[in-house]
């Protein structure tokens, strides 16, 4: 096993990129961090990074280095978890990638009410987008993820997936705001839109849609925030396509409402809470996916009682095998 410094320092500059940078994030000499990266090149007698004029890139040997080195240090806070726990039970750390929507919408009331039941327990949470929501949880920077059209992965186990439909988000004001049930896509988008960009994975769902429909459709914004397509609904500007997920908080305050789409235009955002396959979670991970799941559960129950999604299938299949 490689000496625990030089675990640290290599992983740091992989995700830094430079040598200068990761010996100020690691309070050390640059020197000392380039030391132990010739000694580690020459006990393996291959270059782990390649030396580019702006900076370090990791070689091949350096990317299965750099995995290995990730495994060890996730082993060694588990133990440290493990350890830790027996002083202090649920103590430990937890860290989560999720999209900037979820992070946006139901995801801070519920990790709210977890550390407040939990306060021993520490979240990390960070933002991708639906492209690269996998990476952080295969190369084990992260313990789980939670995001929209994930697919099938080698090295990633499935917890749980869920079907989300997407629908009209209005202003309370608007017409089409006060229709009971399902509304029209033909009549969503005779409105002003603002919609997600192309390439995310919402708006790969959305134009499946909206190619059912013979009418130019011209949004007037395209953007990856989600926020920002809520902020612009709130002000009356347009109306936009999400799924109820994004907007259930401000729907409960009033400040907007969903309306699901009529049939034959109902498409479904898959969503996913994955792990890395071989990784066991240690208990304070596990301890929030239970939370997260029962969570999940609750809020299908209520948008299930809004008429926001439908009643008659099982809306979660729960600790799937590794796919």
């Amino acid at each position: 096993m490689l000496h625990s410094r030089k675990l640290y320092y290599i992983d740091e500059i992989a995700r830094c990129g430079s040598i200068r940078k990761a010996a100020s994030r690691l309070n050390v000499a640059s020197s000392a961090v380039n030391r132990q990266i010739l000694a580690l090149e020459e006990e393996f007698g291959a270059p782990i990074f390649e030396r580019l004029p702006r900076g370090l890139r990791l070689t091949a040997a350096g990317e299965l280095c750099v995995e290995h080195i990730r495994e060890v240090l996730k082993g060694y806070e588990r133990l440290e978890a493990r350890i830790r726990s027996l002083k202090t039970p649920q103590a430990g750390k937890v860290s989560l990638v999720t999209t900037v929507g979820l992070a946006s919408g139901p995801l801070p009331e519920i990790i709210a009410r977890f550390l407040a039941a939990h306060p021993r327990i520490k979240v990390h949470v960070r933002n991708d987008s639906g492209t690269t929501t996998l990476n952080p949880v295969l190369t084990g920077e992260v313990d789980i993820g939670l995001g929209f059209n994930i697919v099938a992965t080698p090295g990633i186990r499935t917890l749980a997936n869920f079907d989300i439909p997407v629908g009209a988000v209005l202003p309370p004001g608007h017409r089409l705001a006060h229709t009971d049930g399902p509304v029209d896509l033909a009549d969503v988008v005779q409105e002003k839109l603002v919609l997600a960009e192309p390439g995310t994975s919402l708006r790969n769902v959305i134009n499946l849609a909206l190619a059912q429909i013979p009418l130019p459709i011209e949004p007037l914004l395209e953007t990856n925030a989600s926020e920002l397509l809520k902020q612009l609904v709130k002000c009356g500007t347009a109306v936009t396509l999400l799924n109820p997920l994004d907007v259930v908080a401000e729907c409960r305050r009033g400040e907007l409402v969903f309306r699901p789409l009529s049939e034959p235009h109902v498409r479904h955002q898959p969503m996913k809470l994955f792990t890395r396959a071989r990784a066991p979670l240690d208990a304070a991970t596990s301890l929030f996916v239970e939370y997260l799941m029962q969570e999940i559960l609750a809020l299908v129950a209520e948008l299930q009682g809004k008429g926001f999604l439908p009643t008659s299938k099982v809306p979660l299949d729960r600790f799937q095998d590794g796919e």
